[in-house]
């Protein structure tokens, strides 16, 4: 009696696993992703292959296209990874899909350039996530410094790529580089002038000259002429004297490294005064 009513009472207890219809599993959906994108394509082969009009192949494809739509196969998310400066509606409108449109007719390499043309993105790529998903992943272009030329300010990335000519204005804070050239060489200049966080924070600008090499504009109006051959060797000496003499803290108004062994000296008064690193 004791074990039937057990037995009743496991029974009783014990929930069925719930049953999923085989053609919902994931499995399931793989095959037949597989099997529409096989049909699609093959369907345009066969038309091509069958001698077809060109516009009676693409009714042909674009029917097969439809009947993918209808099982499910349609645009209903897009996610986007790694935008922080590219504007939300600018990206939606160079995608140029449609939701609700079918998913496999989406031309990925096209929408991949499209997006990859914006002035923020350095890298795209796109895939679709079936059977209602669009993912892209862009990767943005890191600003690095304002570039003053023709009498107009553009922000510049560490490629030495423009990233916009107008409304820059959130990046007032960054170096100011001037000169044909600077692009091109802003990174290795900035990597350098890193090398000596007291003196960074000091640069406000910094002058291409002659396409050699630069005049770093400092707080307070002083300027630093760097020589062309191993200027980051000067620029360490520099740190030194400041740490030692605090010089940039003195009326100062050129500081000329460009000798090997000296630091020339220009005070605001502009009487010169020649110093040796001995």
């Amino acid at each position: 009696m004791i074990g039937s009513r057990l037995r009743a009472m496991r029974k009783k207890n014990t929930r069925r696993p719930r049953v999923v219809p085989v053609w919902r599993s994931r499995r399931a959906l793989s095959c037949w992703t597989a099997a529409f994108i096989l049909a699609i394509a093959g369907t345009g082969w066969m038309a091509w292959a069958a001698g077809m009009p060109q516009r009676a192949a693409a009714r042909t494809v674009q029917a097969a296209l439809d009947a993918s739509a209808h099982m499910g196969f349609v645009v209903r998310d897009v996610f986007v990874v790694g935008r922080n400066e590219t504007p939300k509606k600018t990206l939606l409108d160079t995608l140029a899909v449609r939701r609700g449109s079918p998913i496999l007719a989406v031309d990925l390499e096209a929408v991949r350039q499209r997006v990859q043309a914006l002035p923020w993105v350095r890298q795209a790529s796109i895939r679709r996530v079936l059977p209602d998903t669009l993912v892209i992943d862009i990767v943005e272009r890191k600003p690095l410094a304002l570039w003053q030329h023709d009498k107009r300010f553009a922000l510049i990335d560490e490629e030495g790529q423009v990233i916009l000519r107008d409304d820059v204005g959130p990046f007032n804070d960054l170096m100011i580089v001037v000169g044909e050239d600077a692009p091109a060489n802003a990174t290795a200049l900035v990597r350098m002038l890193a090398s000596e966080p007291e003196l960074l924070s000091r640069v406000k600008a910094a002058v291409r000259v002659g396409g050699r090499r630069w005049n770093v504009h400092m707080a307070d109006g002083i300027d630093v002429k760097l020589p062309e051959q191993d200027p980051e060797r000067a620029w360490r000496r520099l740190a030194q004297h400041q740490k030692e003499h605090h010089l940039l803290d003195k009326p100062v108004r050129v500081i000329d490294l460009r000798l090997e062994g000296r630091l020339v000296v220009r005070p605001a008064d502009r009487v010169s005064h020649t110093g040796s690193d001995a």
